[in-house]
């Protein structure tokens, strides 16, 4: 179970991106960096699973999915986290993943947590 509850239906995704600004608008305050962190482990029935579709190759759609699930939900802690500090948007935002022990997985999305206005 997550620290963070999902994301606040008022923090608008659209407003989290890669570049270092938001076309038509200011950062009128910087927050700082912002984050969310999940660690996941495979179960049983997903490495069986996943073992024989390898047998077969290709895509491995029971690790794809766990990984999509995964960063979504890293994703909507990081804007939860921006939320709960008075942003409004999220700059310079990346995700980074390591392997904590085999079949045990920490992905993290982290930003910048930044206000912004029309310009």
């Amino acid at each position: 179970m997550s620290s963070y509850p999902p994301a606040p239906a008022v923090f608008d995704a659209t407003m989290v991106t890669t570049a270092l600004e938001l076309p038509g608008y200011r950062i009128v305050r910087n927050l700082g960096v912002v984050r969310g962190i999940i660690v996941r482990s495979r179960s049983i029935f997903g490495t069986i699973g996943a073992g024989l579709q390898t047998i077969v190759g290709g895509n491995i759609t029971i690790y794809s999915q766990l990984c999509e699930k995964t960063r979504q939900d890293a994703f909507a802690m990081m804007m939860q986290h921006a939320a709960e500090h008075g942003a409004n948007a999220i700059i310079a935002a990346r995700y980074d993943a390591n392997e904590l022990m085999q079949g045990v997985t920490e992905v993290l999305a982290y930003g910048t947590a930044v206000v912004v206005e029309r310009i």
